[in-house]
């Protein structure tokens, strides 16, 4: 606060300054920056202590020289990709029905306006929606290979898991911000609680199932290219032997394919999901 000049005999007057932060906020500000350098420092001396720094200082020269060896590519070897390119589209496609399949019935579940049960159903859904999204689909496809064996029913059991808890939190999230005003109506009509959702919600939500559904697609084509690492079937496989046995011209081919697989799909994905919604 500052004086303000005054009369003689007048008590002086004060007014507030502005200023952008109260020192309060201004000690809080400086003290978590503080803790962050301190927690960088930490981490940075965890890390130093599991380094071979003469490793890192000699990458450069190692990713050069692999580098080369990838070039030129050898398209001879591109006929040998069609099938595995093909399982591997399969993975997507059917790992992405059974998940959305799923996670449908967990969506209306979860949702605050459809659960039959706030305090026992819904929790569960959550559940099933947060642990579904908490665990990665390369680590699903590893469970899966050791409970079922390599090949694709791993891949697309693995996708559909880990497409059940993306697909259900935005389904879900999107049943819960349906306009209240639509239930209504049905609702006053003597409808019953099946109709009211056919009628009142899935027109609305419909929309953004199927952009989700091709959202979560265009995803799955990307995972299911490396799930083949871990002995899920597709063209992860042919990526894992050709970098065992330093085929790096193989490598490179391998990895051209890859991108235009998933150039493709994004370009399939954006176009459909701009026509639904």
């Amino acid at each position: 606060m500052s004086a303000l000049d005054t009369g003689p005999g007048e008590p002086p007057h004060y007014s507030q300054v502005w200023t952008f932060r109260t020192p309060r906020a201004r000690l809080a500000l400086w003290v978590g920056w503080v803790a962050l350098a301190a927690l960088f420092v930490w981490c940075w001396q965890i890390m130093n202590e599991n380094t071979l720094w003469i490793f890192v200082t000699d990458a450069p020269s190692q990713a050069a020289d692999i580098g080369s060896r990838m070039f030129p590519p050898e398209l001879a070897y591109l006929p040998e990709l069609l099938m595995p390119l093909w399982d591997t589209l399969n993975i997507a496609t059917l790992g992405t029905v059974g998940g959305v399949i799923l996670a449908v019935p967990v969506a209306f579940l979860a949702a605050r306006n459809t659960t039959p049960s706030a305090l026992l159903i819904r929790p569960v859904a959550l559940f099933i929606i947060v642990s579904s999204r908490s665990i990665n689909s390369l680590i699903w496809a590893l469970l899966l290979v050791a409970i079922i064996g390599p090949g694709l029913l791993a891949g697309i059991v693995a996708i559909a898991l880990r497409s059940i808890g993306f697909v259900g939190k935005l389904l879900y999230e999107a049943i819960e911000e349906t306009d209240a005003r639509q239930v209504e109506a049905v609702t006053a009509t003597g409808a019953g609680r099946a109709q009211v959702i056919h009628y009142g919600i899935v027109p609305q939500v419909l929309p953004a199932f199927w952009g989700i559904s091709m959202f979560r697609w265009d995803i799955n084509i990307r995972e299911s290219t490396i799930l083949g690492l871990v002995g899920a079937g597709g063209i992860g496989m042919k990526l894992q032997s050709s970098i065992d046995t330093l085929a790096w011209s193989q490598v490179a081919t391998i990895l051209i394919v890859i991108l235009g697989t998933v150039v493709v799909s994004e370009t399939l994905s954006a176009k459909v999901r701009r026509a639904l919604i």
